[in-house]
């Protein structure tokens, strides 16, 4: 491919193409770890969705899962989850083993701050995530309780 007309080459000179992907480098081993643009803030530190919503999904449980930023005059954004169950569960312990399962497995600044839950797809007509606090027909969650059909 030579790329687009009238469009800078996506291509460095050595032939790679620029994805935009921000990875880690570890000797002969490459990790990618996501979308720049993607990437949350919080305070100063950054979180790839990505790597939170695998470690998410490693519980059984769990059908789909969206991880967001929200906006935090404190910290810059917080790290929120809207997740699709498998079938319907006790949702105040699956919570509380979804946090401490995100505990174990990542850095502090990594866990969620903010879980909802949902019945619909987390992906818009083209098959992107939709990496926003609220998909069509889902209210913004409230601080003090769950949206979606955890109220």
């Amino acid at each position: 491919m030579l790329g687009y007309l009238n469009a800078p080459a996506p291509f460095t000179h050595d032939g790679w193409r620029q994805t935009g992907d921000m990875v880690e480098v570890d000797g002969e081993y490459i990790r990618i770890l996501g979308p720049k643009s993607e990437t949350i803030n919080f305070a100063g530190e950054k979180v790839f969705p990505a790597e939170v919503e695998s470690v998410i999904g490693e519980l059984e449980a769990v059908a789909e899962v969206t991880v967001y930023p929200e906006k935090n005059a404190i910290l810059g954004n917080i790290v929120c989850a809207r997740v699709r169950l498998k079938s319907e569960e006790a949702t105040r312990p699956f919570i509380a083993l979804l946090k401490r399962h995100c505990r174990e497995r990542l850095a502090p600044f990594k866990v969620l701050v903010r879980v909802s839950g949902s019945t619909e797809a987390h992906h818009v007509p083209r098959f992107k995530k939709q990496r926003t606090g609220r998909l069509i027909g889902l209210a913004r969650a409230n601080p003090d309780a769950l949206q979606g059909p955890w109220q």
